[in-house]
């Protein structure tokens, strides 16, 4: 008997508990198709249609307050643009969440020294009384401190956080920290009895503008006055609370929650030439903050995904998996669109076999970091090799859960990867009446588009896959 088919009867005779256990087979991308990457790189380098995107959007439509007024034209503006570049399916999911309204807002010092304050109202704010409030200021300069503080120092008072301003970073780190205090101060201040809460605002500019954003009550029906004032504001006040005299401010904000919104995701395919029940999920959030046009944050982003994907359809020979690019609904006040898309697909995860968004701005990409199943990763090496030319290194070490709305359906099972950009420019303006086309470099837009169409077709063009499972990143500590 041959010697093969000898070890082939002796392993059929073993019990089923100890038999050899095959080994897992690593994931990876043909030659053929990082061949096809190369030239896909270089078409998208020459490639406009994310700018024009991101010029209309922000033109026929401006901003895009989750749940406001242009809500729905924006959905139907994103509709009419997936149908008119060739997208194969377009559809809608729902997402319901609170109606949060912007009327008015101003605030000043009235004592020791009269000054205006360039001051924004922060989402889910309460209003204040008619004709605004009137009350002491009481600063802090860390959530800690105003922990510390005896009830009875903040109570009746408006408490001010004069926390650190932001440093311009390319990773854009110190967001993480300011956000934090924006979005917990205001509960913890209402808990000590404070009549209202204001911050210095969570930008890294000098720019007489302050930066709005999310705030949290557990129980909306507790919310107190939320704002946040400019940089220079802050300084203003930091220096006035310096002199030890009582410092009064009038607060006047007009804003509130007017019931719940029926909102939805859009979302479009590029249909794959073989697996196209498979998909790589991408995008960014369609909805946007009030003040400026919401270029940056997010038009760029969806802009980017889709014209990415737009130039895979182009190609002569499609990746044999599907491209699905979703335009979220209100990700700014809590990540709805994200929360509501991992809910409603959660039963299918393994279909999303990985998945990248954009919503970190317009300037170039610099880093690439994942999380896959080991077997993965030097497919994912493939991608970072394919992504190299555009200047983006590759960290193997750092975790990647596939951007901020992607964050959700990374926690129900899908394989991440983050295309980490430039945020050195981007907190100057993020949140502000200055987030507006002018700040779109096209030439960084069309590195964006590059990196996303060469890591979106190579992974769907993959053999074997990254690891999207049911729970199957349940451990994972997400992004640093």
């Amino acid at each position: 008997m041959p010697r093969i088919v000898t070890l082939c009867v002796a392993l059929a005779l073993l019990p089923i508990g100890v038999r050899a256990v095959e080994p897992a087979t690593a994931t990876n991308i043909p030659q053929a198709a990082i061949n096809a990457a190369g030239e896909l790189r270089e078409r998208a380098l020459k490639d406009d249609v994310a700018y024009a995107l991101v010029d209309d959007l922000t033109t026929r439509i401006g901003p895009r307050l989750a749940g406001g007024e242009n809500d729905l034209a924006a959905r139907e503006w994103m509709i009419a643009k997936f149908k008119a570049l060739g997208f194969d399916k377009v559809w809608t999911e729902p997402v319901s969440y609170p109606k949060w309204v912007r009327r008015s807002e101003s605030a000043a010092i009235v004592a020791p020294f009269a000054q205006s304050l360039a001051a924004t109202a922060l989402g889910y704010s309460a209003a204040t009384p008619p004709g605004g409030l009137d009350a002491e200021v009481i600063g802090f300069d860390s959530l800690d401190a105003m922990k510390a503080a005896p009830d009875y120092q903040v109570k009746g008072k408006i408490v001010y956080l004069g926390i650190p301003r932001m440093r311009a970073l390319s990773d854009g780190r110190d967001y993480g920290t300011g956000s934090t205090v924006r979005v917990t101060g205001p509960e913890l201040a209402a808990a000590k009895g404070a009549a209202a809460f204001l911050l210095r605002s969570v930008g890294s500019d000098n720019n007489r503008l302050a930066h709005t954003g999310v705030t949290h009550f557990t129980d909306p029906a507790k919310a107190i006055p939320a704002a946040a004032i400019s940089n220079p504001d802050a300084d203003l006040l930091d220096n006035m609370l310096k002199l030890g005299t009582p410092v009064k401010l009038h607060l006047a904000l007009d804003c509130g929650i007017e019931g719940s919104y029926n909102g939805a995701n859009v979302i479009a395919e590029i249909t794959g030439r073989s697996r196209p029940r498979e998909y790589f999920l991408t995008g960014g959030h369609l909805d946007s903050w009030d003040l400026g046009t919401g270029a940056i944050d997010d038009g760029a982003g969806v802009a980017i995904t889709t014209a990415a994907a737009h130039l895979i359809g182009q190609l002569r020979e499609r990746p044999a998996r599907s491209i699905r690019v979703v335009a979220f609904a209100n990700e700014e006040s809590g990540l709805f669109g994200g929360k509501a898309y991992a809910t409603q697909n959660h039963n299918e995860i393994g279909k999303a076999i990985l998945g990248a968004e954009s919503d970190g701005g317009a300037d170039r990409i610099l880093k690439l970091t994942a999380t896959v199943k080991p077997e993965a990763r030097a497919a994912i090496g493939q991608i970072a090799a394919a992504l190299a030319p555009l200047g983006i290194e590759y960290d193997a070490n750092a975790p990647g859960s596939g951007g901020s709305d992607l964050s959700a359906v990374h926690a129900v099972g899908m394989a991440g990867l983050s295309l980490h950009q430039d945020t050195t420019r981007y907190f100057d303006w993020h949140h502000t009446a200055n987030d507006t086309l002018d700040k779109i470099d096209p030439v960084q837009l069309r590195q964006n588009v590059a990196a996303y169409a060469v890591a979106m077709f190579l992974a769907a063009s993959a053999e074997g896959d990254f690891g999207s499972a049911a729970g199957a990143f349940a451990d994972d500590k997400g992004e640093h």
